[in-house]
């Protein structure tokens, strides 16, 4: 097992940012920016106990969590855990993500499995408190376009995009929540193209067969990924919750309240906060004048104050301050958070020690402390989900034949295979050009003197012809290498087809892989198998060999 360091990967990945790096290795840099060091265990006492103590409606989540759960068929040991949420003493390890096809990348296993496991190493070391891992199932979100696809290996190696368009064509409107989008019988198609994509094994069949049994024609987009999830983890204790349930509403209440009686505060708190963490690092998120959206006509609209009343941006519907003063008062089911009041709604909901984050949310949250301030809520321990890559079999030893190191597929392929298409040739092309341009140059140099001796004024013209000498030379150099890699074709492929499992579309696997390319070649314990290998307290980037 082999674990990379963040900042050896920062140069290569731009989501890997200095900020994350920080917050991993150098807290002291950031410490004013959040409420806990995640490193500090002697804190993690002091904040477990203030974080039970709090005053959370816990009947009324017990109950709707419980219905909830059973609908998807969840096992005993959650509806275990959801009952220890109704006693004081019980604290939530949250971890949340949008809904994704087929699960989405494989980073919402992840995050999950770190959940899971977080909790079941604090129950260990802190036996007079019980740890609960909830999902927090991010269905509010409109953007159908960000959830509606997963993508695959296909047995020619290709990075395989299975997509699912209702109506067999784009969303040509606002669709509303993504949770409560019912699937036609074009989710058919894109079953299809899941089956097509994956080569066969002896796993496939299950494998088409569970994917089927949850997504199918007008099952909602929330059921389906639940049920996925709660299969791939149904015997972990993992709560799922889905915030859309309208009692959950009737207790954020007070916080949509809030937010519209103080418009633009919010705003100016994250603007004012953002501009401080800017001096040294960047800002994720961008605050809206007011953090709400409104559900009208089936769509979802962010709410825009206007001089005297406010607007559904994208629609023609107005509302008086007494109207939506109302609404939030008589159906506050009709109100959504945005991604600045979410992490506030989560945790009123909930008694939240800690937040299992990637990099990105470990960036919004740095421009949130003074909103948690704001609304009297404390804001949880952020603690950073695992990532890692899964290197197979086969991919290992092409690196091993080629003596590539895993780091350098993150710094990009380009270079790895020019040097692995030098090593079957005996003509070396960078050395071979570098030797060309050194003699030109030489040479042309020497001449310099003699033509300013001549003319002082050629001295531009020798300039620029050396300027185009080197032009000329860099694209000759550009259809030599091609010709290289062309001669050795079989290896370059080789090593073409580990980098796309490796790293598809140049992108971290965590991020663009779904997990069935895996379930398909080792079987239905995949998860299982994962969840005992992800190391979820080394901060570093995981390389797991299966």
């Amino acid at each position: 097992m082999k674990f990379i360091p963040f900042d050896i990967l920062q140069e290569s990945d731009s989501d890997i940012t200095r900020l994350y790096v920080d917050y991993l290795y150098h807290f002291d840099k950031l410490k004013q920016h959040y409420a806990t060091d995640f490193h500090d265990r002697k804190s993690w006492k002091k904040v477990i106990a203030e974080t039970a103590s709090r005053s959370v409606n816990r009947s009324a989540f017990v109950r709707i969590l419980t219905e909830q759960n059973k609908d998807i068929h969840c096992g005993i040991k959650t509806l275990a855990n959801i009952d220890l949420l109704g006693n004081e003493n019980t604290v939530a390890i949250v971890t949340g993500q949008q809904l994704g096809l087929f699960t989405g990348p494989l980073y919402t296993l992840y995050k999950t499995i770190t959940a899971i496991q977080l909790a079941e190493k604090l129950t260990s070391e802190y036996p007079d408190f019980n740890f609960v891992p909830v999902f927090w199932v991010e269905g509010e979100d409109h953007d159908f376009e960000e959830v509606n696809h997963a993508f695959t290996i296909s047995p020619s190696n290709q990075i395989t995009k299975i997509e699912y368009l209702p109506g067999g064509k784009p969303l040509e409107r606002n669709s509303g929540s993504v949770a409560n989008i019912a699937f036609d019988e074009f989710i058919d198609q894109s079953l299809s193209a899941l089956e097509n994509s994956l080569q066969e094994t002896e796993f496939k069949t299950n494998l088409i067969s569970e994917v089927r049994s949850h997504y199918k024609t007008g099952t909602t987009f929330s059921k389906a990924f639940l049920g996925l999830m709660n299969r791939y983890f149904e015997d972990s204790g993992i709560v799922f919750l889905n915030p859309l349930h309208p009692e959950f509403k009737q207790i954020l209440k007070p916080i949509f309240q809030k937010e519209i009686s103080s418009i633009t505060k919010i705003s100016q708190l994250v603007i004012d906060k953002s501009a401080e963490l800017e001096e040294h690092y960047h800002a994720q998120i961008k605050s809206k004048p007011l953090n709400l959206f409104m559900f009208h006509k089936d769509g979802r609209y962010h709410i825009e104050p206007r001089e005297v009343d406010f607007s559904l941006k994208g629609t023609r519907r107005f509302l008086s301050k007494e109207e939506i003063g109302s609404l939030v008062d008589q159906s506050p089911e009709l109100f959504s958070p945005n991604v600045v009041l979410r992490p506030i709604c989560q945790d009123t909901l909930l008694p939240t020690l800690a937040y299992v984050a990637g990099p990105s949310e470990i960036a919004y949250f740095a421009q949130l402390k003074p909103v948690y301030d704001f609304f009297h809520v404390p804001m949880p321990i952020i603690y950073p989900r695992a990532t890692a890559t899964i290197l197979e079999e086969k991919s290992k030893s092409v690196l091993e034949k080629y003596q590539i190191e895993i780091e350098q597929i993150f710094s990009g392929i380009e270079p790895i295979l020019m040097r692995v298409s030098e090593q079957g040739s005996e003509v070396k092309v960078d050395a071979l050009f570098e030797s060309i341009s050194k003699t030109v140059h030489d040479r042309i140099q020497e001449a310099r003197f003699g033509i300013q001796q001549i003319d002082a004024t050629l001295a531009g013209s020798v300039d620029s012809t050396i300027a185009k000498i080197d032009s000329y030379l860099a694209v000759l150099k550009e259809k030599t290498q091609k010709a290289q890699l062309r001669r050795q074709e079989v290896s370059v492929r080789q090593v073409q087809k580990a980098a796309a499992i490796l790293r598809p579309n140049d992108n971290f696997q965590e991020r663009v892989l779904n997990v069935t390319y895996f379930l398909n070649k080792y079987g239905p314990d995949f998860v299982k198998w994962l969840s005992g290998e992800l190391v979820i307290d080394r901060f570093q980037h995981q390389i797991i060999e299966v």
